[in-house]
């Protein structure tokens, strides 16, 4: 789901509630766990989701995946407005360098539905490095098994140099 022509997450469109049902639907399919409290209403959940302390972002299904979602807290990590990161490919969340390890990663995900337990470096958009640990990295499929993209969410990161 793109979500290209909407405004940053907020009351008047719901927090994108849509799309986070879509990352929680998948994360619970493939994980067995919920990202937040399952009593919560999805409008609830979505601010959750978007105000959390761990960061959640995620991309299309684009040949060369394009960012479609990343919480206040990875936003304010990346670097990013709204806007920026509505364009910006997700490959550029990693130096040259890393890119081919992050597809790596990426490929593994696509194969076997997720992984709990990646660490790896990644980037800003002013170019601040910093390192992530034990992120959750999953694929996003709907109700009818279709692939929409991966996500990704993790508590752990800090900044190195």
């Amino acid at each position: 789901m793109s979500n290209a022509s909407h405004d940053a997450p907020c009351k008047d469109n719901d927090y994108l509630s849509r799309h986070i049902q879509l990352l929680r639907f998948s994360h619970k399919k493939i994980t067995g766990q919920d990202m937040v409290n399952v009593s919560l209403s999805e409008v609830e959940a979505a601010k959750k989701v978007y105000y959390s302390p761990s960061v959640v972002l995620s991309h299309d299904t684009q040949t060369d995946p394009v960012l479609n979602y990343v919480n206040q807290a990875g936003l304010k990590l990346f670097e990013l407005d709204w806007s920026q990161m509505l364009t910006m490919p997700s490959r550029l969340t990693a130096e040259p360098m890393e890119r081919g390890e992050r597809q790596a990663l990426l490929d593994k995900v696509s194969g076997q539905g997720y992984i709990n337990d990646y660490t790896g470096v990644r980037i800003s958009s002013t170019g601040r490095r910093f390192k992530i640990e034990n992120a959750t990295v999953w694929n996003l499929v709907d109700t009818s098994d279709n692939y929409r993209g991966q996500a990704a969410m993790f508590r752990n990161w800090e900044y190195l140099e």
